[in-house]
């Protein structure tokens, strides 16, 4: 009876390790569950990355046309500026606001 009890007891701590260690892996720190949300982390990280990226890629090539081109300069000043050469004719178009609709209402009965 003391082999079975002794058997019982080092099964009822086996069980009771391993519970205890696949806790720590699932929810401990650096578990899976944390592992998940540092991933998501990661990827939006990278996807603000790429955003910024892009972003500074188009304002270094807006940073070389200003230091190299003429083009980019004069472009800035017709457009922020309202550069006009001589004899060039200066057109103004606006945008006509959208018709409105009238709709009679309906007669009451």
């Amino acid at each position: 009876m003391l082999s079975t009890l002794t058997g019982r007891l080092i099964l009822i701590v086996a069980i009771v390790v391993i519970a205890f260690l696949q806790f720590k892996l699932w929810m401990g720190e650096g578990g899976y569950r944390e592992r998940q949300r540092l991933g998501a982390l990661i990827q939006q990280q990278n996807q603000q990355n790429d955003q910024l990226a892009e972003r500074n890629r188009v304002l270094s090539a807006e940073v070389h046309d200003l230091k190299d081109g003429m083009e980019a300069v004069e472009e800035h000043a017709r457009l922020d500026l309202g550069l006009i050469r001589p004899h060039e004719t200066f057109v103004q178009l606006t945008a006509l606001p959208p018709p409105v609709i009238v709709t009679p209402a309906p007669p009451a009965s």
